[in-house]
């Protein structure tokens, strides 16, 4: 890798978000960080930034050409111990867009710059602090929507799963030399292992790799989220069981059919799945423009769903409204639900089972919560196809991408090692497998992939 940061630069932005808030932070790195911060901070106990030790907190004020802007908490983080591996200086300060706006622009007038998006935990790559893996895992953390998805972020910038895609370098490695030593010293009597062996050795890292290739999903379930479509005919219950689901009164739920008229979406969490609920106007018989509308948007919204929950009312017999809607779910991942289930049963259960290909549906009576448990598993168990999560990582679907093409050229590799033909053909596909690896980590990477990357993040971080 040659990218190389500009030591003369020196960042400064906002790290906290915006608004008022019990206090704020301003963060600046670069080799002139202690530099502009003794121009600006002055200390009851007459320290300035740049005499202090490393990892110590002072307290004193911000002030320009007399005027004291604010009394504040300075931070110092001395190179390379710092979180960009460059001199870093914090500046906690009360909240408010006024006082920490008038700190960045006074940083800014002393001779510091604006950072870009994600510009800190980008030096924080390019000097060595993290790799590429964990960089992404900071995103992942900021935007994490559940526990589990915290967990899995806090995981990977530890070094999980940058620690197994190392070994899986050091694996391939092994093999390399030996096929090069083979190649390049045939006199030396270095000769490659067997092609049984040779061949049983890539097997071993195909299956490592394949592993994680299999985590992707569930990467992408705890990164992105699933979208659960709620939908059936008017008044079986829907608003209803947006609302239990919710946990609070969301959606408007009235005896009157058709009461939602547009798409309701909610984000919650289940078993430590986020989940975006949609809660969509019935389908049926449209008796106005704005029904027509609203029908147009709930098929839209079931084309667009990951998950369909399709409600219906169990106290009355199935209509040739129902057998078209389920006409309108029949290629989709469905959770079938029974409502209303305190009053006596018209509903054909064996009917609809035929029509839906579905073995067991969800009873409910969202008036007394009954049956939301059962719900929740249902719906856990179609986002996990009936298995749970059983990974501690999870890869990205860049990493995805990279780790397929990796998974290619040891494919390839293994074929020609055990068709024993000539080694060279053998190390390219290795060395191909390699440069896949270290796309994921950052050991080899472009700077258009960096700057998209980094674009992801917010200014601060």
């Amino acid at each position: 890798m040659s990218f190389m940061v500009p030591r003369e630069d020196t960042i400064v932005a906002i790290s906290t978000a915006a608004g008022e808030g019990g206090i704020a932070v301003v963060r600046m790195s670069g080799p002139r960080s202690l530099e502009i911060a003794d121009v600006v901070f002055s200390s009851p106990a007459g320290k300035k930034p740049s005499m202090v030790p490393s990892h110590t907190v002072h307290f004193g004020y911000i002030e320009v050409n007399g005027e004291r802007i604010d009394g504040v908490l300075l931070t110092v983080f001395r190179a390379p111990a710092s979180y960009t591996g460059e001199d870093v200086v914090e500046i906690s300060c009360h909240g408010g867009t006024l006082v920490t706006h008038r700190i960045l622009g006074l940083l800014l007038d002393s001779g510091a710059r604006l950072a870009e998006p994600g510009e800190f935990t980008k030096r924080a790559f390019l000097n060595g602090r993290i790799d590429l893996v964990q960089a992404e895992a900071v995103i992942d953390l900021i935007r994490a929507k559940t526990d589990r998805a915290r967990g899995l972020a806090l995981r990977l910038l530890d070094g999980a799963l940058s620690e197994r895609i190392q070994a899986i370098r050091e694996n391939i490695m092994v093999v390399l030399t030996a096929v090069e030593a083979d190649i390049e010293f045939p006199e030396e009597g270095l000769e490659a292992p067997p092609a049984g062996e040779l061949s049983a050795r890539i097997d071993s890292v195909i299956r490592d790799v394949e592993f994680l290739i299999s985590t992707a999903r569930e990467g992408r379930v705890l990164r992105e989220g699933v979208k659960v479509v709620i939908t059936g005919k008017p008044n079986v219950g829907k608003s209803s069981l947006l609302n239990a689901l919710l946990q609070e009164k969301r959606a408007i739920v009235t005896s009157i059919p058709g009461t939602t008229t547009d798409t309701i979406e909610e984000i919650v969490a289940i078993d430590g799945i986020p989940l975006s609920l949609v809660d969509t106007a019935g389908l049926g018989k449209a008796g106005n423009i704005i029904q027509i509308e609203g029908m147009k948007r709930t098929e839209a919204s079931i084309e667009e769903g990951t998950i369909i929950i399709l409600v219906f009312d169990a106290s009355i017999p199935l209509s040739d409204e129902d057998r078209e809607i389920i006409e309108k779910v029949r290629n989709k991942k469905t959770v079938v639900v029974l409502n209303k289930v305190d009053l006596p049963e018209k509903i054909d259960i064996e009917e609809l089972a035929v029509l839906l290909c579905h073995e067991k549906a969800v009873k409910t009576s969202l008036e007394s919560m009954r049956g939301m448990a059962e719900l929740k598993k249902a719906m856990r168990d179609a986002v996990w196809e009936g298995a749970g999560p059983e990974s501690r990582i999870a890869v990205s679907e860049r990493q995805r991408k990279h780790l397929e093409a990796a998974l290619g050229r040891l494919r390839e590799a293994r074929s020609s090692a055990a068709a024993g033909t000539s080694g060279e053909f053998t190390a390219m596909d290795l060395k191909g497998a390699l440069d896949g690896l270290d796309r994921i980590t950052g050991r080899k990477v472009t700077g258009d992939i960096l700057d998209r990357i980094f674009s992801r993040f917010c200014i601060g971080k």
